[in-house]
């Protein structure tokens, strides 16, 4: 289950092998795995500076989060490396590394060095993304190929949830878990019973309403483009033949075609399809986009069109509005964009 040596400590106390499981598994499979990562790296430092890892002096751990400082790595970075340590070394008279008192004052110490920055605009201009995704290649939807079908699929999805790609990732087309409404006017997505989220308890279904159909000058009407309804709906019936997995969604490509791909791979589509809806519209790609950057510019639009920051935190599965206010909020009410949101970009004259 990753980190060895938090095993080995576990076991030392003679604990049974299904209670260090059980302890082990408090950390989802990612972070345990980031930690051991990170972990490793500090065993070779030590190696290096003739330490043992799992018992070095705290003047060592701290020497190690130093050198970190003095290689510019953000303060996230550090808590990570930290967090690490913690879970492996044995520890300073019963308590974790990172509770011994000159550790806790060198991290506040560090915070004040390395202050956290983020940006307060969007990194991308959604009124673009959603222009683009509007033409080809993703457009017709029943024409395109499988690849440009799950690109779009999932940003809209992702745009419309506000979800982490971890909980887009778990989500299944099994009959208990994916439910459309008659005549596709909503869609209620569970995750795969199995699924672990990284904030336990925050796993709640996703509720999807279509959008409604758009009317068009000789009354008659069209499914609007954007409706994430309607292409996940597309996406499950073409992708029917070739998945080999209940997982929502699967490679198009040789040689995982029809299996489930994995996060990052998931990460990498939601990316890839932001980047084409640009250069589709022979527009540059903005630099450093990242999936993770749905989640802020959604609910940075919900709370500018109205929506209560309750309302966003319950989707968002964020226990507190501090959080989408320190690390999420965005400033979206720029003139020049004020009207890119899924609903603005329906056409002037539409009636209700």
């Amino acid at each position: 289950m990753s980190l060895t040596r938090e095993w080995y400590n576990l076991n030392t106390v003679r604990l049974p092998q299904k209670v260090i499981n059980t302890i082990q598994s408090a950390r989802a499979s990612s972070t345990r795995s980031l930690y051991d990562c990170k972990w490793r790296v500090f065993e070779e430092w030590c190696l290096q500076e003739g330490h043992i890892s799992f018992q070095c002096p705290v003047g060592a751990i701290l020497s190690f989060l130093q050198d970190l400082i003095d290689k510019h790595r953000a303060f996230s970075t550090i808590k990570v490396y930290l967090a690490a340590i913690a879970a492996c070394h044995v520890g300073f008279e019963g308590k974790t590394a990172s509770q011994h008192p000159l550790v806790c004052r060198f991290m506040k110490g560090a915070r004040r060095l390395l202050p956290v920055s983020r940006s307060l605009v969007p990194l991308w201009d959604l009124a673009v993304v959603l222009n683009g995704l509007k033409m080809t290649p993703f457009e017709p939807l029943e024409g395109a190929d499988m690849k440009h079908l799950s690109l779009k699929t999932v940003l809209l999805l992702a745009l419309a949830s506000a979800k982490r790609v971890s909980d887009i990732h778990a989500l299944s087309v099994h009959p208990s878990c994916t439910q459309f409404a008659p005549g596709q006017t909503r869609v209620l997505l569970k995750p795969n019973p199995a699924f672990t989220p990284k904030v336990v308890g925050s796993c709640t279904p996703i509720d999807i309403e279509a959008f409604p159909p758009q009317l068009v000058s000789s009354g008659e009407q069209q499914q609007d483009l954007l409706c994430p309804v309607r292409a996940l709906h597309t996406y499950m019936d073409r992708s029917k033949e070739l998945r080999l997995n209940d997982q929502l969604f699967v490679s198009w490509a040789k040689p995982h075609k029809g299996k489930p791909v994995t996060k990052q791979r998931l990460s990498h589509w939601i990316v890839e399809a932001i980047a084409l809806a640009y250069t589709s519209q022979n527009l540059q790609a903005p630099l450093g986009l990242r999936a993770h950057s749905t989640r802020g510019l959604a609910t940075s639009w919900a709370l500018f069109k109205g929506v209560s920051i309750q309302d966003i935190c319950a989707v968002a599965s964020w226990s507190s509005p501090l959080t989408f206010v320190r690390f999420y909020r965005l400033d979206v009410s720029a003139p020049s964009v004020a009207r890119a949101v899924l609903g603005t970009l329906l056409s002037r004259d539409s009636t209700c």
